[in-house]
């Protein structure tokens, strides 16, 4: 009997459905699977996933209960908010072949001044998920694997920085207030090319400036590879930049590679970033003597307080003594303050003249607040990777990301060395 066309192309797509599906590649499903498995676990962007059909855009994995979309949509910011430049495409994000998951997306050094396209998340198709990490009690993670060949500026997060600031760039056709929460950075003056976390309790600005100052960032900087170079010299070049922000402990805490040694900032009042915290702890100090505003809420100059834990020394050195005066360097956990002392009528020196920030810590940082919770998607921010929304318009980083995923908890020493592993494993290509 011979077959209809028809009927002949239906019998072999009923028989290819009961077949097994091709398997995909092991070791690609067990990184991903470490992943995972991580408590607290969100997202990952691979750049391996993607939607079956249609534009084919990336798409996240997520815990087996989640059904968010999360597929990230190409987009020229400038365009957006200033109506210069042409559209960005998947084209703009030319593909390595290669990563700790298979695949990477290059960052190019964009040298239009209107183009400057990143990868997004629509702020109405991730609000009050897990992914939009805001308000009490909510911690947050970001671990992002990358090859660094340039810049300083953002990698991933929600970390819309408005478009209200008077800054050279034209003025916005499009104009927004800062929709900050969370986002991971290329260092920036905090220490540029390090691993860099930034947060924000209030979406815009903190301690005075025009910019969000909370950030905790790594001592050590990535390292700078050529894009163009050989595969074999790409391959040993990741790196894991990541963060942890654990909200019980008050603590914002960046990672390079698995580490997260401890890192001060001296003279922080000299310093481009820290001066600003300094600035804060200056306003606590003056205001705790004379007090005007309760001590978490913004002082009448509009800049934030500064208030780390200053209880109990957890050492303290003499500099200085005479009959007249102490003077002593006090460490505290996140501070370290030259107290100058005066003797009281025992001749005991109990009597506090000055107190002096000379060191702030940068890593951990203390930040004391809760995470900003807008009230609506329409004052939130999207999720962005590659670049993040700014008035300043700057190229930012260049260089591969092979991976970024997010977690609603701080993970664990342990568990960011397990996650920066991946990237010293062989790298795996684009065959599955």
């Amino acid at each position: 009997m011979v077959l209809h066309p028809m009927r002949l192309f239906c019998l072999l797509a009923a028989t290819a459905a009961l077949l097994p599906a091709a398997s995909p590649d092991p070791t690609y499903q067990q990184r991903v699977d470490r992943v995972r498995r991580t408590p607290g676990f969100v997202a990952l962007w691979d750049f391996v996933k993607r939607e079956p059909a249609g534009a084919r855009r990336f798409d996240a994995w997520q815990p087996n209960h989640d059904l968010h979309d999360f597929r990230l949509d190409a987009v020229n910011y400038v365009r957006e908010f200033w109506n210069q430049g042409r559209s960005a495409t998947y084209l703009d994000f030319p593909l390595l072949g290669r990563g700790p998951f298979g695949q990477a997306i290059q960052i190019k050094a964009e040298t239009d001044p209107d183009f400057r396209p990143c990868l997004l998340v629509p702020r109405a198709r991730l609000h009050d998920s897990a992914l939009d990490a805001k308000g009490p009690g909510r911690s947050v993670s970001m671990v992002a694997w990358l090859i660094r060949e340039s810049g300083n500026h953002a990698i991933a997060g929600i970390w819309h920085e408005g478009t209200d600031l008077n800054l050279p760039a034209a003025p916005a056709a499009k104009v927004e207030r800062g929709m900050r929460q969370y986002a991971l950075f290329a260092g920036l003056a905090a220490n540029n090319g390090a691993a860099a976390a930034h947060l924000s309790e209030n979406g815009a600005a903190s301690f005075g400036d025009r910019y969000a100052r909370n950030l905790a960032v790594t001592s050590r900087v990535i390292p700078a590879v050529p894009a163009a170079s050989p595969a074999a010299v790409l391959d040993r070049s990741w790196h894991v930049a990541a963060f942890s922000f654990d909200v019980a402990r008050h603590t914002l805490t960046a990672y390079l590679d698995g580490e997260a040694p401890e890192f001060w900032i001296e003279h922080p009042e000299n310093h481009p970033f820290y001066r600003w915290a300094y600035l804060g702890w200056v306003h606590a100090q003056a205001q705790s003597q004379s007090p005007r505003t309760p001590v978490d809420q913004p002082a009448e100059d509009g800049a934030q307080l500064y208030q780390p834990p200053e209880g109990k020394p957890l050492s303290r050195v003499v500099l200085e003594r005479s009959a007249a005066r102490r003077v002593e360097l006090q460490t505290f956990p996140f501070t370290k303050v030259r107290v100058t002392l005066a003797p009281d009528a025992r001749g005991h020196f109990a009597t506090i003249v000055s107190r002096e920030l000379v060191a702030l810590k940068a890593n951990p940082f203390w930040f004391g607040h809760d995470l900003y919770t807008p009230a609506g998607p329409e004052s939130g921010g999207p999720f962005t990777i590659g670049r993040v929304i700014h008035a300043g318009r700057s190229v930012g980083f260049t260089g591969y990301l092979g991976g970024i995923a997010v977690f609603s908890r701080p993970l664990t020493a342990a568990q960011m060395r397990s996650l920066a592993a991946l990237a010293r494993n062989p790298p795996l290509t684009a065959t599955h």
